[in-house]
């Protein structure tokens, strides 16, 4: 690193922490709608609305950490539940 100032040297170090646990957390959100959309996909219908409720906890938690946009969390529950109901 360049810089030698003790802010920017902080700053850094919350820039890698925080970019990890943000990386940690999409990829959490990634395998939770993967699973569902398997379980749709594979017309289990049981497993899927078991994991629906979870996946759309998962979906609002990740909004309101700022990881996904508050209207692409409303999106992807929009399109899971219509996928469910099918």
């Amino acid at each position: 690193m360049a810089t030698r100032h003790a802010s920017a040297v902080k700053a850094h170090r919350q820039t890698i922490k925080r970019t990890e646990h943000n990386r940690q957390l999409r990829s959490k959100l990634r395998s939770g709608l993967k699973d569902i959309r398997t379980a749709i996909d594979a017309g289990d219908v049981t497993k899927a609305k078991a994991a629906l409720s979870a996946t759309f906890s998962l979906i609002d938690k990740m909004a309101t950490k700022g990881i996904i946009h508050r209207n692409a969390a409303g999106r992807y529950k929009s399109r899971l539940a219509k996928r469910t109901a099918k």
